[in-house]
């Protein structure tokens, strides 16, 4: 409980009424607002729940102010750069990092649970092979429920901890096999003995008649971005797992609800978006039109946006996007693509926007959808494959989002109230009438 309180008043004579403040850990204070209606009749209003805590969480922090974006208290920078994907995965899930005796265990876990069942290749077969991955991961996450029926009751931690792994081991295989279909590729089991990164990119370019080698540095760029996008509070996709589990579902369907969500071009999609956006200052001129660009995206009459610029959050420079500046230019470095056309692009428009005053003033920095998109470009990941592996990294912050509301004891189902402005009540009219 707390002491303080916050008062209401009404200019139209009503009572006053008094609210607890809530105070986190770090972060903004929030008005205890849930018998609001309860004393008043009366519901806020609060379109894109941009000043609403709709849940108590001890997962992610973010200080779009600062810029600073913490896991379990753990900065994004310190985990990047000292632990891999599944460490953070650890953590996410079960709220510390691993010892030694727990990350063997952990890995273990995940890593005998990389294949799928068999018949996922049949129902797979089943899509057009032009289908965007997205649409495919979409139904292949659901239909997991129907793959895996003794691990979807989300009231049971043993199944939900069942299912966790499950997902996390078979995403990489299945946002693998998509891409094998849509190439006419035969499929590339998991091989135990590789890293998680590592094994997912084995699945994606090896071939029967061609092994894939191991790139120590493409592998880490891979690892990075899965940890760099693992979670991120309560954000779209994120609030959809949350909403739709709150009905009760399985977790396989709050997923699949979440990777759905995460298609969307302003969310998860930004940085196929910002590729696109690339492609077409490419198709236009190339670096000579960049100026031109830059002016039709400053007209506030101009339809042209600059994609993979800004956040929602972050009014300061994104941590991760400085994380995966460091990333990119590695990886450009290791394959000898600073003098390829596109990447000469992106840098030449990414140096533009960090020294113009019309970007720098309003804080619209190169977000992390920016570089993971060159990144993933040049590793050589097809352009509509990027947001499945934004899906695939996402999951575990899902999962984790997902197994702290169902233990919280004041959690309910989702129910937003809404402030009507259709027809007031009225009869039918006979047809002749009408």
């Amino acid at each position: 409980m707390t002491d303080r309180t916050a008062t209401l008043s009404f200019s139209d004579g009503s009572p006053s009424v008094s609210f607890p403040v809530l105070s986190g850990t770090i972060g903004p204070d929030v008005i205890d607002i849930r018998s609001l209606y309860g004393k008043t009749g009366k519901f806020t209003y609060d379109p894109g729940f941009m000043s609403t805590a709709a849940c108590r969480s001890a997962i992610t922090y973010i200080d779009g102010d600062k810029g600073e974006l913490l896991y379990r208290g753990y900065a994004i920078e310190d985990l990047a750069r000292h632990c891999d994907f599944l460490d953070v995965c650890h953590l996410l899930l079960y709220g510390e990092l691993p010892d030694a005796a727990q990350r063997a265990d952990f890995d273990q876990r995940v890593t005998r649970h990389t294949m799928v069942n068999e018949q996922m290749q049949f129902f797979l077969r089943g899509f057009r092979r032009d289908a965007h991955p997205m649409a495919v991961m979409t139904g292949l996450v659901g239909a997991m429920s129907a793959f895996y029926p003794d691990s979807i009751n989300l009231h049971d931690a043993h199944q939900r901890d069942i299912s966790a792994i499950r997902l996390i081991a078979k995403m990489p295989t299945l946002v693998a096999m998509a891409y094998k279909y849509s190439v006419g590729q035969p499929y590339m089991y998991p091989r135990n003995e590789l890293a998680y990164a590592a094994n997912f990119m084995r699945m994606m370019f090896a071939t029967p008649c061609e092994d894939y080698k191991v790139n120590d540095v493409l592998v880490r760029a891979m690892d990075r971005i899965f940890i760099l996008h693992a979670d991120h509070e309560q954000n779209a996709s994120t609030s959809t797992v949350r909403l739709c589990a709150s009905s009760g579902t399985n977790p396989f369907a709050a997923i699949a609800a979440g990777v759905a969500c995460l298609w969307g071009p302003a969310h998860g999609g930004a940085n196929e978006a910002c590729l696109n956006m690339l492609y077409d200052i490419q198709a236009q001129g190339g670096v000579a039109r960049i100026g031109e660009f830059i002016e039709k995206v400053k007209d506030k009459n101009s339809t042209v946006r600059l994609m993979g610029f800004g956040h929602r959050v972050y009014k300061n420079y994104d941590p991760r996007a400085k994380l995966m500046r460091e990333t990119c230019h590695e990886v450009l470095s290791e394959l000898g693509l600073h003098d390829d056309p596109l990447f000469k692009l992106a840098m030449a428009l990414e140096k533009i926007a960090l020294e113009d005053d019309y970007f720098v003033s309003r804080k619209l920095y190169p977000n992390v959808d920016y570089y993971s998109g060159i990144v993933q470009k040049a590793i050589g990941i097809p352009v509509p494959l990027f947001t499945a592996i934004f899906a695939l990294a996402r999951t575990v912050g899902w999962i984790a989002q997902l197994n702290e509301m169902i233990a919280d004891p004041e959690y309910k189902i989702g129910r937003p109230r809404q402030l009507f402005v259709g027809a007031t009540p009225r009869t039918v009219k006979p047809i002749a009438q009408r």
